[in-house]
């Protein structure tokens, strides 16, 4: 059955929870408070002028916003952090934005993701953090935000993620204290991690899994944050003709895709773009294979995507990605961008993205190329992590392909860039929408024995998933009950 929270399921283990909290000084931030600190207690904000952004404090978990300032200590709360990308690098003339998830605590957007799923257990009694593990299937960031939330939650985390990752997540998760499970394969392996799962959920009583595949609370939170931080950016930047044109995101998880719901419901006319790996094209061709996009996920459609909200698929080449990572952060990279016009203070910024977040600006091109998009159009887009978590990525294709030159910066920018075309790009009719919904089926009835009732609910339903996004003001509610219980908040 799919699930509504919106009542406290186990009293005694709520008890236990409140008490635990209390003991260690957590206070759970409110899902409105991530989407606007400004609501935030004083007193909570003049403690964390003296924690640093990926400090293990309690008090970090109100850092789970868009808009951290954008310092590794003292910060507190501004704008929402983004970047935009300007014409001489797009070569279009829509105006492409991302909003930037390198300044979240681990680095990653995803730690907003994690707590979505992992908070309602909590506010009903459904997860015991003084018993309870928490295993955090992903393949990549979902796990280190989960590990770091659970951290600061006083439970173990169970991390599982493919052998191929890069090294920096394995190093961080070992740093933290999680238990850290590698399954074969690559990105693309997402059943092994599936299957890991059923392993554990069969002989391991302690554990709790939060699949971020399946989970609702993935996309509630980027409904309810990701989507008005999204808005706001657009609000500033507006001109008298300017229209939100499009969303662009790569599925994934198909939580941070759900931001396109959100914005839909102001902006009715906007286009939402799926983007995916053309190595591993799941929806656009129904195809298989293993990429290098690290984070994204594949061969599969998650339970979680709302694929009627999908107006669009685009498949990126890999190759591409790997490519304008190093013309974004080799040095001769960046110089010759400057040399060809671009400011460098702008230049210096490219480091903001990651391999994904290069995915999706490219997706957000071809999107822009596609609606032949003008200058009144604004695309958003999402730069889910950095480049700072691709160091090993970069010293690999050093050592692989050897020192970048300006020869190859040049090829990179006129290929990879500004020879972005509309292949392997499609425009979703009803039909298509359907037939990606259906793939559903394989996975989630088959494998990991959903219910058909609810499979076709999704579809059917037309209030379902209004009435799942907009959980966030129940849980609030339950949110502020349960730190009525643990008694901190008097002292702020």
């Amino acid at each position: 059955m799919i699930e509504i929270i919106d009542k406290v399921i186990d009293r005694d283990t709520l008890k236990k929870t409140a008490a635990h909290f209390a003991k260690r000084g957590i206070i759970l931030p409110t899902f409105a408070q991530q989407q606007d600190p400004g609501l935030i207690p004083q007193k909570i904000k003049d403690k964390l002028k003296n924690i640093g952004l990926w400090d293990l404090d309690p008090l970090n978990l109100f850092r789970i916003t868009w808009k951290n300032e954008p310092k590794e200590k003292g910060g507190l709360f501004g704008g929402v952090n983004y970047i935009e990308l300007p014409q001489e690098l797009t070569g279009v003339p829509a105006r492409i934005l991302a909003i930037v998830g390198k300044y979240f605590p681990t680095g990653a957007h995803k730690v907003g993701a994690a707590y979505g799923c992992l908070v309602p257990k909590i506010i009903t009694g459904q997860f015991d953090p003084t018993y309870h593990k928490a295993v955090w299937p992903s393949t990549g960031n979902y796990c280190r935000g989960g590990a770091f939330d659970s951290y600061l939650m006083g439970c173990t985390a169970v991390a599982i993620l493919p052998e191929e990752m890069s090294k920096e997540r394995f190093t961080w998760l070992e740093e933290i204290g999680a238990e850290v499970i590698a399954t074969p394969g690559c990105e693309s392996n997402v059943k092994e991690i599936y299957d890991k799962c059923w392993e554990i959920r069969r002989t391991r009583k302690d554990c709790v899994i939060f699949n971020q595949f399946d989970e609702f609370g993935n996309p509630v939170w980027h409904y309810n944050v990701t989507g008005p931080a999204i808005e706001e950016v657009y609000n500033r930047e507006k001109k008298k003709n300017s229209r939100l044109a499009a969303f662009v995101s790569a599925t994934g998880s198909a939580g941070t895709i759900a931001a396109g719901d959100y914005l839909r419901t102001g902006f009715p006319l906007l286009k939402v773009t799926a983007s995916e790996a053309l190595q591993c094209p799941t929806l656009l061709y129904n195809g298989f294979g293993g990429h290098r996009i690290e984070g994204i996920g594949d061969k599969h459609v998650p339970w979680v995507h709302n694929v009627k909200n999908t107006d669009a698929v685009a498949a990126i080449d890999d190759e591409d990605c790997m490519r304008l990572l190093r013309l974004f952060n080799e040095e001769k990279g960046k110089q010759y961008l400057v040399s060809a016009g671009m400011n460098k203070e702008f230049v210096d910024r490219l480091e903001l993205l990651g391999i994904s977040s290069i995915a999706n600006i490219l997706a957000a091109i071809k999107t822009a190329k596609y609606y032949e998009m003008t200058g009144a159009d604004i695309v958003f887009t999402v730069a889910a992590d950095s480049a700072d978590m691709y160091d090993s990525r970069l010293i690999e294709l050093r050592e692989e392909r050897g020192e970048y030159t300006p020869l190859q910066a040049a090829k990179d920018l006129e290929k990879c860039l500004y020879g972005a075309a509309v292949d392997h790009m499609k425009e979703l009719t009803y039909t298509d929408r359907k037939t990606i919904h259906n793939l559903k089926y394989f996975t989630w009835i088959e494998q990991q024995e959903k219910e058909i009732e609810d499979l076709n609910r999704l579809w059917y339903d037309r209030e379902i998933w209004a009435g799942i996004f907009n959980q966030a003001e129940r849980w609030d509610e339950l949110i502020d009950e349960f730190n009525e219980m643990t008694g901190l908040l008097q002292s702020y």
